[in-house]
């Protein structure tokens, strides 16, 4: 059976609303789970953050394993995964086989929040890769939405946060099919010798001029021997590392997850009943799908670099603006209305820049033969520094309060303009193998005019030069 283009698209996304789903749910479900399971700040912040632990392991594993067995295949072994992660969790008859449940189904997440992107930008045109790769952002956003929904839903029920956590095997069984109608990677298929097949899947969704000239430049940056660990740490690919892990700890630093799994512990800061939490949750849910849906339309209108840098003094302005208000309260009323709105503006911020444009660059910032390698080695580091910070926020919060732990993340975030500004080149409007042979080669004119910063810089910044 052969997908239409949009098809394929949509199931090589799908792994993203499975990763939404998983790691939103946990937002509302929390609170029901330490509430009946009597847990203490630090115990249900490592039941939230010990997917993390598992995220670490996948990322380190699958994604560098779709170098050896191809994209496909680690999407089917995903799923797998993702449902039988799914149904651990949902029938978790205590807390013990809750954290190793969700543990096991972190590899999944680890290893979709590499492999998807990844698998997207292989696919997809030059001119559209960014709001191709980006859907997955979206689904993630759609995934979240769905946690949100059933967490309200099903919070009165007496099983409510076991069905929470159990209905992500639903998409998962859809995912696991999907996978075993998708093509593979042409790119992989170029790589390890079938290129008469490759062609044939660019044939579907491309023209037939378009796939022969897109077969020949593949071809022309195939014929490099295997990708080895060493070779991820060279020097010409050095200013690709310095960018991609700087930009996968910085979007976690800035404190997306902290606002994703914690919204309803914040609005409950400012007086909120848990119901009242878990359903202003689906409003930021359906704000999320909205904004992020309006940054994939418009991905590959705008430099990679803007869109960040502008993201990130959006996100810090929010939390500075979060912390007067908490500093600040005032009534309960404004106070509730105050925290709602910044939350939005910060979510909105997120969602149509560092959201979707982090996971883009790392799935197209690498070079082909350490491309799995290196973009498990970028999410291994994203999910590192995502536990970091999930782990500890229930924590700090209550150590060091609300004020003072929003103006640090307002800090990170401008921070991280800063380095988007030093570190990161652009990639958009390139292919994937000229923006390999500008980092071989060094012919930083073929990624810059006016508008782009020079790779030059970087490369005398981190010695590559």
């Amino acid at each position: 059976m052969r997908l239409s283009k949009n098809l394929i698209y949509f199931f090589g996304a799908l792994g993203g609303l499975l990763f939404g789903y998983d790691t939103g749910v946990i937002a509302g479900a929390q609170i029901l789970i330490q509430e009946e399971l009597h847990l203490s700040n630090a115990e249900i912040g490592f039941v939230v953050s010990c997917i993390l632990i598992g995220a670490v392991v996948g990322a380190i594993l699958i994604s560098p394993l779709s170098d050896r067995y191809g994209r496909k295949k680690m999407v089917i072994l995903t799923a797998l995964i993702f449902l039988i992660g799914a149904l651990g969790s949902g029938f978790s008859p205590n807390v013990s086989f809750l954290i190793i449940s969700r543990m096991f189904l972190g590899i999944a997440v680890g290893g979709a929040s590499a492999l998807v992107p990844m698998y997207l930008a292989e696919l997809a045109p030059a001119n559209q890769r960014g709001s191709l790769s980006s859907l997955n952002q979206l689904m993630i956003m759609i995934g979240m939405l769905l946690a949100y929904i059933a967490n309200y839903v099903w919070r009165l029920s007496p099983i409510g946060w076991e069905l929470m956590l159990g209905f992500a095997a639903l998409p998962a069984l859809i995912l696991f099919i999907g996978g075993i109608l998708l093509p593979e990677s042409p790119r992989y298929l170029v790589k390890v010798g079938k290129r008469e097949e490759a062609e044939n899947i660019l044939l579907n969704i491309r023209t037939k001029s378009e796939a022969e000239a897109e077969i020949l430049e593949i071809e022309e940056q195939s014929h490099q021997e295997k990708g080895r660990l060493k070779d991820v740490f060279s020097k010409w690919v050095r200013p690709a590392v310095v960018a991609a892990f700087g930009l996968a700890i910085l979007q976690q630093w800035m404190g997306c997850n902290t606002v994703f799994y914690y919204a309803p512990r914040i609005l409950m800061s400012g007086g909120t009943d848990a119901a009242s939490a878990i359903r202003t949750q689906i409003f930021l849910g359906i704000f999320y799908v909205i904004v992020t849906a309006v940054a994939v339309s418009l991905m590959d209108r705008f430099d990679r670099r803007k869109v960040l840098i502008f993201g990130a003094i959006g996100m810090g302005l929010s939390f500075f603006a979060l912390s007067a208000a908490f500093h600040l309260e005032g009534d309960k009323a404004g106070f509730h209305l105050f925290t709602f709105i910044f939350l939005a503006t910060y979510i909105s911020s997120f969602c149509a820049t560092w959201g979707p444009v982090m996971w883009v660059m790392i799935g197209e910032i690498f070079p082909l033969k350490i491309r799995g390698l290196a973009v498990g080695i970028a999410s291994l580091v994203n999910w590192v520094a995502n536990w970091t910070v999930s782990v500890s926020f229930p924590v700090l919060e209550a150590k060091i309060g609300d004020v003072i732990l929003f103006i640090s993340f307002g800090l990170v975030c401008i921070a991280a303009a800063f380095f988007v500004k030093s570190f990161v080149f652009e990639t958009r409007g390139y292919t994937l193998e000229q923006i390999e042979e500008a980092l071989l080669k060094d012919e930083t004119k073929k990624l810059n005019d006016k508008k782009r910063a020079s790779i030059a810089k970087v490369f005398n910044r981190v010695g590559g030069a």
